[in-house]
């Protein structure tokens, strides 16, 4: 990402440059600001039991944040070295004790908390920085620092050494001023086989990040009866890869095209862009039992935010088998502030004349940033598992007053729409229907905990 720009295109419609400016405020939000230490408090050596960065630091940093803080990435600065790292070391200590970086909303004080590539900061971890910080962000002993973490290019993928990358038919200029455009590119991959998704992860061009809104995918088997194809897969801000639970997948038919639903903005320069979508197969000959089912759930179009007010809609859907939730993804727009997921547990068979009390589990709360739209995937040893007739019960907050910096004018009303200046609500959900023995099954190795949706 690069810094935000001093001047903003507004097009022929008004609200875009609203728009433009929200953009701004989270391409800002990447940005932190250095508060330098004081040169003479970094020396080289540390006493006995103080924290330094060769020793201390350096590991969480590698764990956490240089996945984006390294060069060519997308974060601001490179936090791959000392020299790199402690002129940030007071702007570092401050995003971390607040839990802003790295980027993981999930609320750990609230249901499930065993997710697949959690890069979140232990209390430990963050004590550590703490203390490094307010020790006068030391070196230490370069004898101590980890070797270096190597990455792979950051126009590559998150499923590493993906089996077929599908691209756009050709790079699509975005005006440097004009209104939100929604587009439609169909690629012929030439597929010549049935193939199992077990991962996949769409993304624009590195260049491009900042300006696409959502790039989706469809899958095109019927041009003739069905040519927007069906869903396949999401890129949004920040998004990362969707890796399925093991003996679960999508189908990629022979044959299939694929449908790219690009959705642009404007950002004060000319960019060109393209998006793919990266594949990991299964073997050839594999058959996973269970179809990956991926779905809005709670969607709420009737959307009405007054200025200077923090609103809260509700959502709904019934289950009508069991599942097994594998990923969910909150989407909203740049007053998004906060989603929960409930389940809703269908009434115990009992007496009918005197039903006992309906039960109810938040399954998660996640605190949004559009800068962010991360897909967060369930340990598959501890995953939600909800019996048939749950209601997955979805609560979203738009926080549209000055205190959200996303928000380029809190004054306004704002309802729901497609354009980045308009606001959404909907949770995208993975999950795996199962037959009622297989819940049961799985239900009974889970015996001892707490809840059917066991932890």
């Amino acid at each position: 990402m690069t810094s935000p720009r001093e001047s903003w295109g507004a097009g022929s419609d008004g609200a875009v440059q609203l728009a433009s400016v929200a953009l701004a405020g989270i391409v800002a939000s990447l940005m932190v600001f250095a508060t330098l230490v004081a040169p003479e408090a970094a020396t080289q050596g540390a006493a006995q039991g103080q924290v330094t960065f060769t020793k201390d630091v350096a590991p969480i940093l590698q764990r956490s944040c240089q996945v984006c803080h390294r060069p060519g990435s997308i974060a601001p600065m490179s936090l791959t070295s000392y020299e790199e790292a402690r002129p940030w070391a007071r702007s570092i200590r401050q995003r971390v004790s607040r839990r802003e970086m790295p980027p993981w909303g999930i609320d750990r004080n609230v249901g499930f908390n065993k997710f697949r590539d959690d890069p979140s900061l232990t209390d430990a971890e963050i004590s550590t920085i703490v203390r490094w910080v307010d020790g006068g962000a030391l070196r230490g002993d370069p004898a101590d620092m980890p070797p270096a973490r190597a990455f792979a290019d950051p126009n590559k993928w998150q499923i590493e050494n993906p089996d077929l990358v599908i691209s756009m038919p050709r790079d699509y200029t975005i005006k440097a001023r004009g209104s939100d455009e929604t587009l439609n590119f169909v690629t012929d991959p030439g597929l010549t086989e049935d193939r199992y998704i077990q991962a996949i992860e769409t993304k624009p061009n590195v260049e491009s990040l900042g300006a696409v809104h959502h790039s989706n995918t469809n899958v095109i088997e019927d041009e003739v009866n069905e040519p927007q194809g069906t869903f396949l897969n999401e890129y949004s801000l920040g998004k990362n890869a969707d890796v399925f639970p093991e003996g679960s997948a999508r189908l990629l038919k022979a044959g299939s095209k694929i449908l790219f639903n690009v959705h642009y903005f404007s950002m004060g320069e000319e960019v060109k862009s393209r998006s793919s979508v990266a594949f990991k197969f299964y073997p050839k000959g594999y058959v996973p039992k269970y179809p990956l089912v991926t779905m809005h759930v709670g969607d709420v179009t009737e959307l009405d935010i007054p200025g200077k007010t923090v609103s809260r809609h509700d959502g709904y859907l019934r289950l009508s088998k069991p599942v097994q939730m594998a990923a969910l993804q909150p989407h909203m727009h740049t007053r998004g502030k906060r989603m929960c997921v409930e389940a809703i547990y269908p009434d115990p068979v009992g007496d009918p004349v005197r039903p006992g009390p309906t039960r109810t589990e938040m399954l998660n709360c996640i605190d949004y940033n559009f800068a962010w739209n991360l897909s967060y995937t369930y340990d598959e040893a501890s995953a939600p598992l909800l019996p048939a007739g749950t209601v997955l019960h979805v609560i979203a907050w738009h926080d549209n007053t000055p205190a959200n910096r996303f928000v380029p004018d809190p004054r306004n009303w704002v309802g729901f729409g497609a354009r980045s200046v308009d606001v959404m609500s909907f949770c995208w959900v993975n999950f795996i229907y199962l037959d009622e023995p297989e819940f049961q099954r799985r239900v009974d190795a889970r015996k001892g905990r707490s809840t059917v949706a066991a932890r």
